[in-house]
């Protein structure tokens, strides 16, 4: 039984799809992500939904919700990042 038939998507959640992500100084995420999820701690550099650039210090096994369309490779040291997205 598929629980999300017929159901409307909402920014908000649930999320449909987990995808890893390779932080990239050029390119944005293929989808922009309504939360990360970090496995290994550090600082994190993104580009947010309205375009600010942050530097975030997170922990590990931690969620930052937070739309994403960029995660940086400059800058950034956390590791085994997956961007939660509604698609």
């Amino acid at each position: 039984m598929d629980i999300f038939h017929g159901r409307a998507l909402s920014p908000a959640g649930p999320a449909t799809d987990i995808m890893p992500v390779t932080p990239n100084d050029a390119a944005d995420l293929a989808i922009t992500a309504s939360a990360l999820f970090i496995e290994i701690g550090g600082i994190i550099e993104i580009v947010t939904v309205r375009g600010e650039t942050r530097s975030v210090t997170v922990g590990d096994m931690m969620l930052l919700p937070v739309g994403v369309r960029r995660v940086l490779a400059t800058g950034t040291t956390a590791q085994g990042i997956h961007a939660l997205v509604v698609a």
